[in-house]
């Protein structure tokens, strides 16, 4: 299943979801722990950013990660030898409806930040069931960019917001999936399907998730589709400015931004077992 990655395989791509991956540890990974010996999948892995912290937070898992892009399989064999030495890894190129495993050759699947980028994404959780033992779990995290609120608030800054949603949606993916992760799970086969909110909020107060969400991930993510949004002619290169400009009071003494990803865990039928 081949994307087009509406952010695009860039070195300020990269730095984005580094950022993103620390600034949001404890948030989105905090309750993912796997006992030491599992197998598990991870799905997607980009650049590694998430790979590192599923490996240091879960130290003895044998860990096989995948993605579509050799580029950014290197970037992540190199990440997690400089960040996570001594960690087992083996990584795959591939399409993860194509994946070369045996049925139920996994005892955990991680699911990050990709189903947003699929046509398809309860197809996709379909096939991966099949890679899992009974009783073994899914954990999938997505985020909602129409849980982006922010003060000042501004229509110049929102319809930049909405640039990128309508992006990716033209690219065949859905921004706004991280509220439907319950039943997408329930529809693909998943037993015991939990999903809940993990919330970010960023005022003067917290300047480290102002500078490391808010302007680095966030900001950095809706810059990432400038190019494509004025060539496809949704705002001029100066509206384009005076949004950005809009967005960056939110990060500075008196804004206020939110966001809200969504975590969901689910249990693979035909037993019982922790989910992770």
């Amino acid at each position: 299943m081949g994307t087009d990655y509406v952010h695009g395989y860039t070195a300020d791509e990269t730095r984005r979801l580094t950022d993103q991956a620390r600034t949001l540890a404890d948030l989105l990974h905090g309750s993912t722990r796997y006992p030491a010996g599992s197998r598990v999948l991870e799905v997607g892995c980009g650049v590694g950013a998430q790979t590192v912290q599923l490996v240091t937070g879960s130290p003895g898992i044998d860990l096989v990660s995948v993605d579509i892009s050799e580029e950014s399989l290197a970037l992540a064999k190199a990440r997690v030898a400089a960040e996570a030495p001594g960690a087992r890894v083996e990584w795959h190129h591939g399409d993860l409806l194509e994946l070369p495993f045996e049925d139920r050759s996994f005892d955990h699947l991680f699911v990050c930040f990709v189903l947003e980028h699929l046509p398809e994404p309860q197809q996709a959780l379909a096939v991966l069931r099949r890679l899992a033992r009974p009783g073994g779990s899914i954990t999938v995290i997505e985020g909602d960019h129409g849980s982006a609120f922010f003060h000042p608030r501004s229509d110049d800054a929102q319809a930049l917001i909405d640039c990128l949603t309508d992006l990716q949606a033209l690219a065949g993916g859905d921004a706004l999936i991280g509220r439907q992760l319950q039943p997408l799970l329930a529809g693909a086969g998943y037993d015991d399907v939990r999903a809940w909110p993990c919330t970010v909020y960023a005022d003067e107060t917290l300047p480290h998730l102002v500078d490391g969400f808010t302007r680095k991930t966030f900001i950095a993510m809706v810059e990432s589709v400038r190019e494509r949004a004025l060539a496809a002619g949704m705002r001029t290169p100066a509206q384009w400015e005076q949004g950005i400009r809009a967005l960056e009071r939110s990060a500075e003494p008196g804004g206020t931004f939110h966001y809200t990803f969504f975590k969901a865990v689910g249990l693979v039928p035909g037993g019982a077992g922790p989910c992770g």
